[in-house]
């Protein structure tokens, strides 16, 4: 009699116990609205328990900036969660929008790191300076979003200057730079300009070698000034999704190459490995069911089976 022998785990069901053990609620509640009909309000409520009086993010949303002080990465974090679930309009984005107002740069753009920060435990690879400057890291994500969702504040329109003076003269740069690039180049209004910038920037993104194009010569390719040793970014980095500007940057074989990478990346307890130097433990503890979503999500962009 033959014996019964059940099927083995989908890649699915595997993250998924993974999201149960390891995550935040906030990513609970993203995988359920992602992958088991779950709803935006549950989302948008997790979101809020990292918001602060001023109408900031805070509270290690981003995982690598710690304390409870609101910063520009958080925001940029929390606009991606509301537009990913529809909510990115209304008075909530209209408070977001006061807040970007009164941090924002002498340029009318967002600084990386604001100087509230000082004294909390944050990356050491962000420096907290009393006068920062402007950095397309932190601009580029937030207005992409804004604009992708038709935002209008007077916030942006300086921002939105500023960004596209940022990626129409970028010349030394590196990748998760070149990744706010592509957020903002993706929710840009003028699609013709942010098309022809597009072509630009990924002529330059191979020309650097800033995309490691094959992943088994991994330990050949070296990566960008100051990124932890491995910490490489791949086609799927820049282009977590079939429409955005920077799919064209690639060849179907690239691409496909390095989604078959990153599907092999998914570890024996059904996450995904962070990339980037963990320098704290809650970094990566919180950072791996970040990345397991980000990595589902981009599958099943692409058409992967996930099961």
């Amino acid at each position: 009699m033959a014996e019964n022998v059940s099927p083995p785990p989908t890649p699915l069901a595997r993250a998924e116990r993974f999201i149960w053990l390891t995550a935040r609620v906030l990513e609970q509640r993203l995988f359920e609205y992602h992958f088991l009909g779950g709803g935006a309000d549950a989302v948008q409520t997790a979101l809020f328990a990292y918001r602060n009086d001023d109408d900031g993010y805070g509270h290690a949303l981003e995982p690598d900036l710690r304390g409870p002080v609101s910063q520009p990465l958080h925001v940029a974090h929390a606009l991606k969660v509301l537009d990913r679930i529809g909510r990115c309009d209304g008075r909530d984005v209209e408070q977001i929008c006061r807040y970007l107002t009164r941090i924002s740069t002498s340029q009318g753009a967002l600084p990386a790191l604001h100087p509230s920060l000082r004294g909390y435990p944050a990356a050491p690879w962000i420096p907290v300076a009393d006068d920062p400057p402007s950095a397309l890291l932190s601009t580029g994500p937030v207005v992409g979003v804004l604009h992708r969702n038709e935002v209008w504040h007077a916030w942006l329109f300086r921002a939105t200057d500023f960004c596209w003076a940022a990626v129409e003269s970028l010349e030394e740069t590196h990748p998760y730079e070149v990744e706010a690039a592509v957020v903002f180049l993706d929710g840009a209004p003028d699609r013709p300009r942010a098309a022809a910038a597009a072509r630009r920037l990924g002529a330059l993104v191979r020309e650097r070698g800033l995309v490691l194009l094959d992943p088994e010569r991994a330990a050949e390719v070296p990566v960008a000034p100051g990124y932890a040793p491995g910490e490489h970014h791949l086609a799927y980095d820049f282009a977590p999704s079939p429409d955005s500007l920077a799919r064209q940057w690639f060849s179907e074989a690239e691409m496909d190459r390095s989604l078959d990478h990153l599907a092999a990346l998914q570890g024996e307890d059904g996450g995904w490995p962070i990339s980037w130097r963990a320098w704290a433990p809650g970094t990566a503890l919180e950072g791996r069911p970040m990345v397991t979503l980000e990595a589902l999500l981009t599958l099943r962009a692409y058409g992967r089976p996930l099961g």
